[in-house]
């Protein structure tokens, strides 16, 4: 007797199809729309390639860039260099350290490798204790309800299915320089054999200042290059340009020397490293030359132009509000849709994915109020409009309310090193559109921020919310005086 079950929200015929769900990629995305949809009775096969923690076009690993090669690596190794900050804070606060305080490179990655290894071990049980079955292999689209998987080995085998999920992802980039195959990317860094004792960083976004700072904290003399005046994009992810020169004066406070409005033009291998030569006429000699310059959609082997799936001028699979391309049967989210590129925004994706094909309940997406953070160190977190971007969208004028501050702990720490906080607010409606903080745990204070945000809270409401004292965070209720009011479509700014 065939199986019928909820497709699309009604009752459909699946025993044409081997599956009625097959996922091309087990990251972040692939994993939770699995599991979603496996939960609402589908049967789900997923594909990825076999483990390991750099990846290739044959290599990758169940967890995807996320849990192996992305957050969770990036986050452990931050703490890390977070650590010879502390040592040196303390020295006022009473700690003595008669002895020098040696960092072990190859005990932290192997800490790290051991903590990746065990998270690929969970995220494939999660998907057998879901009733998923997983594939080892690399699949790619052979027709609008067929899947090729190659096994490690070469074999090859077909499965059809219902819809077929594109959750592969995205991979770094590198710049088309003379010598660029001299650079590592972000997934060597991340497992480096040796520390270098001098790097280049060459990129200005976010990966490039969090490698910025775990090299620095880790004793590592560190040059970060970058095209812009200031580190950090002005509109793509609501960085504007006050918080950005907060982080850099950070930078260079810990010790990081940065090179803005200059480009590498050159890598050249020399016997004592790697010959560095950029479009200002500088040279200097590097241990190791990270790229940070962005990263590409993950579609160039899938074969989706053969089947008709439309992509973008940069790889990325076209998709509807749904998730849902050109060709009916044919879905995608997380990075390779190149939308809004952050873990947690694939995993709403993927659920929205699951309700929508089969749960019976079209859910889109809202990418309002979404935080995100930079895991300098300090770290940066905003959420919602920068003050650039609610000039630009709001109808009257906006009021600015900022906060910079020494932080309690430096006060006896000595550290000179300024915390700031920021608020964008409608004068019409009240509404708080956007707020941003440079300082420590600025992630942890935003995810309270952002709820507030998500739900339409206004400044009054911040304003008459009691904060928790001493700390940071209260700052962010007690700004009372306005700092600038601006008239949207003006970007001149008016001190009050």
């Amino acid at each position: 007797m065939s199986r019928k079950m909820l497709v699309d929200g009604e009752l459909s015929d699946s025993a044409q199809y081997d599956f009625d769900l097959f996922v091309i990629g087990a990251g972040s995305g692939g994993v939770r729309a699995s599991r979603t949809s496996a939960g609402f009775g589908a049967k789900v096969a997923i594909c990825e390639l076999p483990f390991h923690p750099i990846s290739s076009e044959v290599i990758g690993g169940v967890g995807g860039t996320c849990v192996i090669r992305g957050c969770v690596p990036k986050k452990i190794l931050v703490y890390g260099a977070s650590f010879r900050g502390e040592f040196e804070d303390a020295k006022n606060y009473g700690w003595e350290l008669n002895e020098p305080v040696n960092f072990n490179w190859k005990k932290l990655l192997h800490n790290k490798t051991q903590e990746i290894t065990r998270l690929n071990g969970i995220y494939k049980r999660l998907l057998s204790n879901a009733g998923v079955t997983l594939f080892e292999g690399e699949g790619k689209v052979v027709d609008p309800h067929g899947v090729e998987l190659t096994q490690p080995d070469g074999t090859k085998h077909r499965y059809s299915a219902k819809h077929i999920l594109i959750a592969t992802g995205s991979r770094a980039q590198r710049p088309p320089i003379p010598g660029q195959e001299f650079a590592i990317t972000s997934d060597e860094a991340l497992s480096l054999d040796e520390l270098p004792k001098r790097a280049v960083i060459f990129g200005g976004g976010y990966i490039a200042l969090e490698f910025a700072s775990i090299w620095c904290g880790m004793g590592v003399t560190v040059d970060l290059f970058y095209r812009k005046e200031l580190p950090l994009r002005l509109y793509l992810r609501g960085f504007d340009d006050e918080m950005r020169a907060v982080v850099a004066r950070n930078l260079e406070g810990r010790g990081i020397k940065l090179h803005p409005q200059t480009n590498l033009t050159e890598l050249v291998k020399a016997e004592d490293g790697i010959r560095v030569v950029t479009d200002r006429g500088e040279e200097m000699t590097a241990d190791a030359v990270l790229f940070a310059t962005g990263r590409s959609p993950n579609t160039k082997r899938l074969n989706l132009e053969a089947v008709g799936v439309e992509l973008d001028q940069t790889g990325a699979v076209k998709v509807d509000e749904y998730s849902r391309t050109n060709v009916p049967s044919i879905w995608a989210v997380g990075d390779v849709t190149n939308r809004m590129n952050l873990t947690p925004v694939a995993l709403m994706e993927g659920t929205f994915f699951s309700k929508t094909v089969f749960g019976g309940q079209p859910s889109k997406t809202d990418y309002n109020f979404i935080p995100y953070a930079v895991f300098c160190v300090p770290p940066l977190s905003v959420v919602g409009l920068s003050e650039q971007q609610a000039i630009e969208q709001a109808n009257g004028d906006i009021l600015i309310f900022t906060s910079t501050f020494n932080p309690m702990k430096n006060t006896i720490s000595g550290r000179q090193e300024k915390t700031a906080m920021k608020l964008v607010v409608d004068s019409e409606t009240d509404k708080v559109l956007g707020a941003s903080m440079c300082g420590p745990d600025a992630p942890e204070i935003m995810q309270g921020i952002a709820v507030a945000l998500k739900c339409g809270a206004t400044k009054a409401q911040f304003d008459s919310t009691v904060g928790i004292h001493p700390s940071a965070a209260e700052e962010f209720v007690t700004m009372r005086s306005v700092t600038r009011r601006v008239t949207a479509g003006i970007k001149a700014k008016t001190n009050l």
